[in-house]
């Protein structure tokens, strides 16, 4: 039975260009799927679906009102994929949290299988800034705000709803260290460093046939600069407002050009402990731009 395959990550750690991915695999066209159209669902967060789904619009319930409903709007997704070949991938920022009433908001019983995306939180801070329009200062200390959520504010209605984000530890922390989610980890430097063999790992993981032909073909229509030309020729409507272009370098390391020293040891101050984790922190505090062998960390499956 297909279910949903989450595609969760903080945000600027690679979820877009993966679903490019997925998007040209799954599809098997012969020329590149158009980044307008990259399908797959709504992001999870999407308002129009929770109202759809739920019957009642969100504008007209509280935040915990909204929470209680959310994990049945994804079980009515997963019911509707019942008898589908593929399973739906569903991208989420929100960290991986539970409603008033204990149960989480992205159901288990939704779930076939989940895709945590995670990329080294110095090159995250810079990518942030630029795609949120900020210094590298604030987008640093938004990754250490236990409070921070993106669509926090009451005073208008948005096309999202609320996501609780976390700190950027604990947004890893809370999806990688859940059980019952059937996890791969998914470390961006590693989809840099080898795309063709990481994404042949992704597509078994994810429950799709695989096919090392079609691998390797999606691999190459989804290449940064690919994308980075179709966003010159055609746009990109998730790119923001004001925000000169969305698919911008997506270089490992690049935090080294742009960050700056005090900035660089506050990131490892205050999430060095992860970092060690993922293998982005040697043990006496280098930071390793690249991995030599695999991230030891167990896929929770349990």
């Amino acid at each position: 039975m297909a279910g949903i395959v989450w595609l969760a990550s903080y945000p600027k750690s690679g979820n877009t260009w993966t679903r490019a991915l997925l998007a040209n695999y799954i599809r098997d066209l012969d020329e590149p799927v158009r980044i307008n159209n990259l399908g797959g669902g709504p992001i999870a967060s999407a308002r129009q679906a929770f109202d759809d789904n739920v019957g009642v619009e969100a504008s007209d319930l509280l935040p915990e009102e909204i929470e209680r409903y959310r994990p049945g709007v994804y079980e009515q997704i997963a019911a509707e994929l019942a008898e589908s070949e593929h399973p739906s991938f569903l991208k989420v920022h929100d960290a991986y949290t539970y409603n008033a009433a204990g149960v989480p908001l992205m159901s288990k019983a939704a779930t076939q299988a989940t895709l945590y995306i995670v990329r080294n939180p110095l090159d995250v801070a810079v990518s942030f800034a630029h795609h949120s329009g900020v210094k590298p200062k604030k987008s640093v200390k938004w990754m250490n705000q236990e409070d921070f959520s993106f669509v926090g504010r009451d005073d208008r209605v948005f096309n999202q709803l609320k996501q609780r984000l976390l700190t950027w530890s604990g947004h890893v922390a809370s999806w990688v260290d859940e059980t019952g989610l059937n996890t791969m980890i998914l470390r961006y430097e590693d989809l840099k460093a080898d795309t063709v063999e990481t994404f042949g790992r992704v597509v078994r993981h994810s429950g799709l046939e695989f096919d090392e032909a079609r691998v390797e073909k999606a691999v190459e229509f989804a290449s940064i600069g690919r994308l980075q030309e179709q966003e010159t020729e055609h746009g990109f409507g998730e790119k923001p407002f004001g925000m000169k272009a969305f698919f911008r370098r997506g270089k490992v390391g690049g935090w080294r050009d742009e960050l700056g020293e005090e900035l660089s040891q506050r990131i490892i101050d205050d999430h060095g402990t992860m970092m060690r984790r993922l293998g982005y922190l040697d043990t006496d505090g280098t930071v390793l731009d690249t991995q030599p062998d695999p991230v030891e960390i167990k896929e929770q499956t349990g």
